[in-house]
């Protein structure tokens, strides 16, 4: 039996990598030799649960988790009845198409191994295929970059609309790229972290906020113009707020600087519950939009990351080999630590 290396939930705040059997196409399957593989904040909630309870509704004892939803790869293995692949192609992933469950989230296979089998492989439905000038670390951007492109799209932002986004972590950022991509006029990137907010502005922001020494309503007033709520209050011209940080305080921020009309984007899963002024947001008609996944974007964005994927480079703070795959994680646990860590494996 021909085995790989996998990683896996080992405990509360744990990961440990084991050898588990290779898994073999079936004639609709490949399989690929992973080449890259992001850590996302999921992850880090796993490794936090340490594991997945079994039959949770039974209090069920915690299951370890295949980690890694964000692989990029190459094909070693085409199943005989699979059509437009060949061994050699580089491919993205589509994380929640496997039909043996969400890869990395839960699903019989996670992303952070050596090989990872796609069930019924069809490009554009679980694989995309990309070109050799874009790097296996920047490809494996690709399913965040689908959520933070979701976000955008929820927002229906237009060119003359002005934007703020609070949170200059991947999500956050990408959404940045979007935005400017998507032709809109003036963007905001709002963190507590000056390093992200010089990503920020590498990425095309066109100003930045630090939320931890600055006014931000008074911020955004001097950037986008004031405007007024419905009673005539003075508020900021800021058309669309989109919260990429997942903290209390940015909703009320956003609330408390809310024109009449504004839209507030809501695609950080927020961390800790919290009171929602429902009067402020009466006060400005403010719309609250929630964006979740990826319904249509997971390969939709990846042209785009091939055309510009000097810009999406700038993400990427770490690259760590899959030999110290607990390092990697452990950045990633630690806040503030890394901003994006992507796992590379070996040629």
């Amino acid at each position: 039996m021909a085995t790989m290396k996998s990683v896996q939930t080992g405990g509360i705040g744990k990961i440990e990598t084991v050898d588990v059997e290779r898994p073999v196409p079936g004639p609709k399957d490949v399989l690929l030799k992973i080449r890259a593989c992001g850590i996302c904040g999921t992850d880090v909630t796993f490794l936090h649960m340490g594991g997945m309870p079994a039959m949770a509704h039974l209090g069920g004892d915690l299951v370890p988790v295949p980690l890694g939803h964000e692989p990029a790869g190459e094909i070693v293995e085409v199943g005989t009845e699979v059509a437009d692949l060949k061994v050699g192609d580089r491919v993205v992933v589509n994380p929640q198409d496997a039909p043996t469950g969400l890869i990395g989230c839960g699903g019989k296979f996670g992303g952070m191994s050596e090989y990872l089998l796609i069930e019924n492989a069809v490009v554009g439905k679980s694989l995309a295929v990309f070109p050799d000038t874009v790097p296996f670390d920047v490809a494996a951007l690709n399913e965040p970059m689908a959520v933070a492109r979701h976000a955008v799209n929820r927002s229906q932002a237009a060119p003359a609309d002005k934007v703020v986004v609070f949170g200059a972590g991947p999500i956050g950022l990408g959404a940045a790229i979007w935005l400017k991509l998507r032709g809109v006029g003036h963007v905001v990137v709002a963190d507590v972290i000056p390093s992200r907010l010089d990503t920020a502005l590498a990425v095309g922001a066109d100003a930045v906020i630090n939320s931890a020494e600055e006014d931000v309503t008074a911020r955004l007033t001097e950037l986008h113009g004031q405007a007024a709520n419905a009673l005539g209050q003075p508020r900021a011209g800021t058309d669309i707020y989109i919260d990429a940080a997942g903290a209390p305080a940015v909703f009320q921020a956003a609330v408390d600087s809310a024109k009449w009309g504004a839209k507030l984007v809501m695609v950080a899963v927020q961390k800790k519950g919290a009171d929602i002024d429902l009067g402020g947001m009466l006060r400005s008609e403010l719309t609250l939009i929630a964006s979740q996944g990826y319904p249509t974007e997971i390969f939709e964005v990846t042209p785009e990351i091939v055309e510009h994927h000097e810009r999406f480079e700038k993400l990427i703070s770490h690259r760590v080999p899959f030999a110290e795959a607990d390092r990697a994680f452990e950045l990633t646990l630690t806040p503030g630590a890394a901003e994006k860590v992507v796992v590379v494996f070996d040629e």
